[in-house]
């Protein structure tokens, strides 16, 4: 099966980048609070498709290492990464959107704003990092 596209939680720090969507009638979930990604353009794979789609969106060169987790839901490929919180200073906002913040990702999954099939992917990512994190 083909994927059609491919979101990133991202983490800068302990904090999950987000992005409120443009409020446009063409497009889905207008207004909502996103995650980096997006569609796949070509023959894209989906790590090429999810590296592309951040760089564009917020200016960040991740590297394939970069990303820590991956899963298919359906479509669509879910990925997570990880970066120090002093890459914060290095975003820059694309021209898709109304702009980013960073937020707890306890606060995107309990939002109504969020698009609503990313919460639960974010919480699945959650609940595989606390099993296979080590004891602090």
């Amino acid at each position: 099966m083909t994927f059609t596209g491919a979101k990133l939680a991202l983490f800068i720090g302990a904090q999950l980048l987000v992005l409120r969507r443009d409020d446009r009638a063409d497009i889905p979930w207008p207004g909502r609070i996103d995650l980096p990604g997006g569609g796949r353009e070509g023959a894209e794979t989906p790590v090429a498709c999810v590296l592309r789609e951040t760089r564009e969106e917020v200016g960040l060169w991740l590297q394939p290492s970069d990303l820590s987790w991956r899963r298919r839901f359906g479509r669509n490929w879910f990925f997570a990464a990880h970066l120090p919180a002093q890459r914060g200073r290095d975003v820059v906002f694309g021209d898709e959107g109304q702009g980013w913040w960073l937020t707890s990702p306890r606060a995107f999954i309990v939002s109504p704003q969020a698009v609503p099939h990313f919460r639960p992917r974010l919480a699945a990512y959650l609940r595989h990092r606390a099993r296979v994190a080590p004891p602090r």
